[in-house]
């Protein structure tokens, strides 16, 4: 495994996201992935503790069965655990109904010398294991989003796809931003202390 950082080893919105190269499950076989690989697509990082455990599937399956709204998005998604890549193709392996996750579709890669985590700074080094972090990387390979949970509640699909979607509309739209609770197709601002006052008067 190689890992490239950004500025300094530093993680920061803004800037270039840690590259890195790993073995992952990919329709059940292992696949070297490098995620520079991706430059050209947006990709969201789903860091999970581990496998086989119970917070951890519940995510892993529910960003697979929205996969296709994310690849709508032009979008890879990359689940990433500290477990080995037989770890994750056994837990692929298994049914849904028995704790496993059952064919997903998206990688799952295999952070089993941590390198990946500690780049993204979601390692917990007393428990040896990633907190929930959810990276959302644009198609230039700079970090546009981070958020991270404690261990013990799992994160939100919705808002992981509405927050992809206000990057791309802000990125594609230079003369606007996003306001609080901005879905497709709501008013948005123009950054301006004049024209800014448009959106404000119609609210």
């Amino acid at each position: 495994m190689t890992l490239t950082y950004g500025t300094e080893g530093c993680l920061r919105i803004g800037q270039q996201a840690p590259d890195f190269t790993a073995t992952s499950v990919v329709d059940q076989e292992f696949k070297s992935i490098k995620l520079s690989d991706y430059r050209g697509r947006y990709v969201v990082l789903l860091f999970y503790p581990l496998d086989f455990t119970f917070v951890c599937p519940t995510e892993v399956t529910a960003f697979s069965d929205r996969y296709a709204e994310f690849s709508q998005l032009n979008t890879e998604i990359l689940g990433i655990s500290v477990d080995s890549e037989f770890s994750h193709l056994a837990w692929i392996q298994t049914d849904r109904k028995s704790g496993g996750v059952g064919d997903i579709n998206y990688p799952l890669v295999s952070d089993i010398r941590k390198e990946i985590s500690a780049a993204y700074n979601v390692l917990d080094p007393t428990a040896g294991i990633a907190l929930r972090g959810l990276f959302i990387i644009d198609k230039d390979g700079i970090l546009q989003h981070a958020t991270i949970n404690n261990l013990a509640f799992g994160r939100n699909v919705d808002e992981a796809l509405r927050t992809l979607q206000a990057i791309q509309y802000v990125q594609s739209h230079s003369d606007e931003v996003c306001p609080v609770n901005w879905q497709p197709g709501d008013k948005t601002i123009n950054p301006d202390a004049v024209k800014s006052k448009v959106y404000f008067a119609a609210i």
